[in-house]
């Protein structure tokens, strides 16, 4: 992998979810290259320890680098949520994770100061998202949507079940004193894909906020700050190159993983990480 030309992001993700940061990375930073590691043989990530994560984060981080990154995105809320300072840490290149960008968004977009946040069981119990909106003065309560992640895989996206299952969620989560929240933060890189599902259900003039599209426009402001400017031949080439390496199904990957990232995968290499 060629670094000097354009800069390299490593984005990891415990599988497919990530994938929808990487799509709003392509749109948002175009003049960058992007390497993917998406751990699917371990996935979820939502059921295990803080310190499983961790260590698993920290693998993918080192791969990553070994592969040429120069920024690392973790892609993922529970790793995020989780162990994203071990991770930036054990890390020699720059680390931006999903929760901050996204809180910040939601901080600048509402009014009433108070802010629904969904996403999986582990990063709703981590509270990482409480706390980053509470830093900012911004009350939240957060509501586990566990059926959304294989909803979504099923793709059933804009199936009538999904759509029963999501009203009960939204119904749930802006009840009591958060029937006035104004924003709702989807805290889970899954739930992009419900997001034409989730504007219809929520409440009128709820601002969605979507964290993958926050972490890219970070992304994208640091790149302009920091990294090697592309030479006028890699201008030329318009497009990012797009690696991915998986640790399980390279098939399954391909197939699940264009629902996602929008286009057809096609760099995809297996690896195994070690224990």
């Amino acid at each position: 992998m060629t670094t000097a030309r354009r800069p390299c992001i490593g984005v990891f993700d415990s599988g497919f979810g990530g994938l929808t940061v990487l799509k709003e990375l392509v749109a948002l930073a175009p003049d960058a290259d992007y390497i993917y590691f998406g751990d699917t043989a371990r996935l979820p990530y939502g059921s295990k320890s803080a310190e499983t994560v961790a260590k698993y984060g920290i693998g993918a981080a080192h791969y990553l680098e070994q592969h040429g990154a120069q920024m690392l995105v973790i892609a993922c809320n529970t790793a995020t949520a989780l162990a994203l300072d071990q991770i930036t840490q054990a890390s020699s290149v720059p680390v931006v994770g999903v929760v901050e960008p996204g809180a910040a968004r939601a901080t600048a977009a509402s009014q009433t100061r108070k802010v629904v946040v969904i996403g999986t069981e582990a990063t709703v119990s981590s509270h990482a998202y409480a706390k980053a909106l509470q830093a900012r003065g911004i009350q939240a309560t957060e509501k586990a949507c566990p059926l959304f992640v294989p909803l979504v895989e099923e793709g059933w996206a804009d199936h009538p079940v999904a759509e029963q299952v999501a009203r009960i969620y939204l119904d749930q989560a802006f009840a009591g004193d958060f029937e006035s929240a104004d924003v709702l933060v989807l805290g889970c890189t899954h739930y992009p894909l419900l997001k034409p599902l989730l504007h219809r259900l929520a409440p009128g003039g709820v601002t969605i906020v979507d964290s993958a599209d926050s972490t890219a426009r970070v992304v994208s402001q640091l790149l302009r700050k920091g990294l090697p400017k592309p030479s006028a031949e890699s201008e030329r080439r318009g497009m990012p190159r797009l690696k991915f390496f998986v640790t399980d199904s390279v098939e399954k990957f391909r197939r699940l993983g264009a629902q996602f990232l929008g286009t057809p995968i096609e760099d995809v290499q297996h690896v195994e990480l070690k224990e």
